[in-house]
């Protein structure tokens, strides 16, 4: 309880001070020099009744110019000014994606087999119709044999059964043969006919049979571990090992989610074909540029989220499956949005703001909507006009209609320099 009471009373005494440096910061300024200054700067973030409350509601510019009210002028606060321009931005989304192979193919074996030899080694590249794995094949060549053989038989016995046929037809005709005879003559051919279709069929059925002895890649790509050498039993079925695995890397999908409020944008810059992506392996310093080329049929009901790939061409193997890459996509490049630097925007209670450069003689503090933000760049939506000058640095010390005292950036980084780096020590020390 004790401890408590000492914890709520050093709170009251804090707030207390805070207070103090906003209703008088020259007495605290000269108390802590600097401190003052910043007790401005919160007030001035204060909505104006309270600071009315507070007896020190904002004095216009011209009282605060020929210090009337009683206060003494402050000198202006050096600062780093830099202009608004306007130049090409790109709309840009961020993402960390993982790479997925255009197409997996599992190769197994669709006979039971011995395996005669493994042709390709570990981890290679093969092409679509090169051949993997040869199978034992003498049981398969020795029933083709046999195929053909019966067929042979059975064409022989059709091309008699034709000559019989064309005998009794002529007697017919002649008059010294029966028409029972004649007719089953042609019942004989049709049969015989019949037979020698059922035999050469089955013989393509061997024939297709005998290529599965030959193991051949179905797709171009890069194939994994053979899983089976030569000598094993090679089984079919999905429940039987399989012999390797083949994955396209080229071209290569790279998937990442986005939110679903980007979904018009990914459809529209999609439509156009301005939807181009970066990837960049993690722990890379290259990238692979592709575009994007399909989005999920639906959102994510879970996360708000939709599924994107894009697709890279991936011809010098960068991108790996399974890998994890940091995806940039850019949708469209706005031609002439108006920028600042991203240390000129400043958090206050009522939003974004910045202080502008009046005539390089005080700051104004201006309420600004930011677009986006680009690495240290600040893309404003409304609020500046291009050609105005915004405070960079020395934000901290301002207040509205501060006078302020411009210097080059050149000057403020090397005083900053200056600060970091250590004294030289004397010859001798």
């Amino acid at each position: 309880m004790k401890v408590g009471r000492l914890l709520g009373w050093a709170a009251l005494v804090a707030a207390a001070g805070v207070v103090a440096a906003m209703v008088w910061p020259d007495s605290v300024d000269r108390i802590a020099p600097g401190l003052g200054a910043r007790a401005v700067a919160l007030r001035a973030s204060l909505p104006e009744s309270l600071a009315a409350r507070l007896g020190h509601a904002p004095r216009p510019a011209a009282e605060q110019a020929a210090g009337k009210g009683g206060g003494q002028q402050r000198p202006p606060v050096s600062v780093v000014l830099a202009p608004v321009e306007a130049k090409p931005m790109p709309v840009r989304l961020d993402a960390i994606g993982s790479v997925q192979p255009a197409a997996t193919v599992v190769v197994r074996s669709r006979v039971d087999s011995q395996i005669d030899q493994i042709l390709v080694a570990d981890g290679a590249a093969v092409k679509e119709g090169e051949i993997i794995a040869k199978l034992d094949s003498r049981a398969i060549e020795a029933q083709i044999r046999q195929a053909e053989a019966a067929l042979a038989k059975d064409r022989a016995a059709l091309e008699q059964a034709e000559r019989d046929a064309a005998r009794l037809a002529d007697l017919l005709a002649r008059g010294s043969g029966t028409q029972i005879a004649a007719d089953n003559a042609k019942t004989a051919v049709q049969s015989a006919r019949a037979v020698a279709s059922a035999d050469q069929a089955a013989l393509d059925n061997l024939r297709v049979q005998f290529g599965f002895y030959t193991v051949k890649a179905p797709i171009s790509g890069r194939i994994g571990v053979v899983s089976q050498k030569a000598g094993n039993i090679a089984r079919q079925g999905e429940a039987a090992n399989a012999l390797a695995t083949i994955n396209q890397i080229s071209p290569i999908y790279v998937a990442f989610s986005l939110p679903q409020r980007y979904l018009p944008d990914l459809r529209d810059a999609m439509a156009t074909g301005e939807a181009r992506a970066v990837a960049t392996p993690q722990g890379a310093t290259k990238s692979a540029e592709g575009k994007v080329a399909v989005l999920d049929n639906a959102i994510d009901a879970a996360t708000g989220t939709i599924t994107v790939r894009a697709i890279f061409d991936n011809a010098d193997e960068m991108l790996w499956p399974g890998q994890f890459c940091n995806v940039r996509v850019v949708l469209r490049v706005e031609p002439n949005a108006v920028v600042v630097p991203r240390e000129a925007v400043q958090v206050g209670q009522n939003g974004n703001f910045v202080f502008v450069a009046d005539d390089n003689k005080t700051a104004q503090m201006r309420k600004v909507a930011v677009s986006r933000y680009l690495d240290d760049e600040a893309v404003i939506a409304s609020g500046l006009k291009v050609g105005e000058k915004v405070v960079v640095d020395g934000q901290a010390m301002l207040a509205p209609n501060a006078p302020i005292a411009p210097r080059a950036r050149a000057q403020a980084q090397g005083a900053g320099e200056a600060q970091q780096k250590p004294a030289k020590k004397p010859d001798g020390a």
